[in-house]
C-alpha cells in the first residue's frame, strides 16, 4: 500500500485505506503475522464482502459504522480471537451465520458432509425427518433446511449456550424447513420417532492433540466440542452404536470423521453391523466422511 495515508491516522478515518491502516498498525502492535493481509480480512469480514472488493474500494469514504465495528473486531483479534469470533459472523455454504466462544466455527470440510447428504436424499427420495447430533452454531440443520426438501429437522446439543447461538441463527435464516432445537446429548433427544437421516460432526480431537492445537483453536473454541476423549472416538463410537435403532430401514447415517483415523472409523462401524459403510474424500483427498445406511432387517 504505497498510497497509505499518515502513520497516526484514527479509526475515524476517512477513508476505507486510512482505516485499513490504522487496523494493520493495531494488529503488528499485537504481533500478529500479516497484519496487513489481517486487516483487509477483518474489514471485509465486517463490511461483508472480499478482501479483493475491499481493495478495489479503498479510497472510498469508510461507513461511520464500519469505523465502530472494525475498531471492536480488530480489538477481539488483537489479543488472539479467530476471526470469525472476532467479527461474529462466519459463513457457511449459503449462510452467514453468528458464531462466538460458545460454538465451534463452521469448517469448509462439514460443509462437504452437508452436500453428501443432500445428495443422498435427492438421489433416494428420502426427504422425510432428518436429525442433526451436536448441532453447535446450526450450520448443518440449517443448510440442509435452506437447500434441502425435508419434512422436518431436528437438531440438539448438549451445550444450552451453544442452543442459544443456533436459536439466533434460527431467527435470522427462518428456513421453509421446520427446525426444531433440543436440549440433549448424542440421540436420547430425538425420542422414539425414527430418522431417515441422521447427520453429525461429533467431537473428534483426541486429549493430545487437543494440547498441540494453534493457541487461536485451543485457547478460544470451546473444548467440549472439539476432543471426543483420550482415542478421539468416544462420540463416534457412541453415534454409531445407537444410530442404527433411530433410523428408518434404509436410513442415512453420515459423520465427518478425522482422517487420521478414518480406517479405524470405518472398521469400528463395520464391526457394529454397519455393512454398507463407506468412506468418502474431501475437496483435499484426505477420508473425511463415513456414510452408512441401516440395511432391511
Amino acid at each position: 500500500m504505497t498510497d497509505a495515508p499518515p502513520a497516526d491516522a484514527p479509526f475515524a478515518a476517512s477513508t476505507v485505506l486510512a482505516l485499513l491502516r490504522a487496523a494493520e498498525r493495531r494488529l503488528a502492535g499485537a504481533g500478529l503475522p500479516e497484519p496487513r493481509r489481517e486487516a483487509v480480512r477483518v474489514y471485509a469480514s465486517v463490511v461483508g464482502t472480499s478482501p479483493s472488493a475491499v481493495w478495489l474500494a479503498r479510497r472510498e469514504p469508510a461507513p461511520p459504522e464500519a469505523a465502530v465495528r472494525l475498531a471492536r473486531a480488530v480489538e477481539r483479534r488483537a489479543t488472539g480471537a479467530p476471526v470469525a469470533y472476532a467479527v461474529g459472523t462466519a459463513a457457511f455454504r449459503t449462510l452467514e451465520l453468528t458464531v462466538d466462544a460458545r460454538v465451534l466455527i463452521p469448517r469448509p470440510e462439514t460443509e462437504g458432509l452437508v452436500e453428501r447428504v443432500l445428495a443422498w436424499a435427492a438421489r433416494t427420495d428420502r426427504w422425510g425427518l432428518a436429525a442433526d447430533i451436536g448441532t453447535g452454531s446450526g450450520c448443518i440443520a440449517l443448510s440442509l433446511a435452506v437447500e434441502g426438501r425435508f419434512a422436518r429437522i431436528v437438531a440438539t446439543d448438549h451445550s444450552p449456550d451453544a442452543l442459544a447461538v443456533a436459536g439466533e441463527n434460527l431467527r435470522s435464516v427462518v428456513p421453509a424447513t421446520p427446525v426444531e432445537l433440543r436440549e440433549g446429548d448424542l440421540l436420547w433427544a430425538l425420542g422414539a420417532r425414527p430418522m431417515d437421516v441422521i447427520v453429525s460432526n461429533p467431537p473428534y480431537v483426541t486429549v493430545e492433540e487437543w494440547e498441540r492445537l494453534e493457541p487461536g483453536v485451543r485457547d478460544h473454541e470451546p473444548r467440549l466440542a472439539l476432543v471426543g476423549g483420550p482415542d478421539g472416538l468416544r462420540h463416534t463410537e457412541a453415534l454409531l452404536r445407537a444410530a442404527r435403532g433411530a433410523l428408518r430401514p434404509g436410513g442415512l447415517l453420515a459423520l465427518e470423521v478425522d482422517c487420521r483415523r478414518a480406517a479405524q472409523t470405518h472398521a469400528l462401524a463395520c464391526g457394529l453391523g454397519w455393512r454398507a459403510a463407506r468412506l468418502e474424500e474431501d475437496l483435499f483427498g484426505r477420508p473425511r466422511y463415513l456414510l452408512a445406511t441401516r440395511e432391511d432387517e
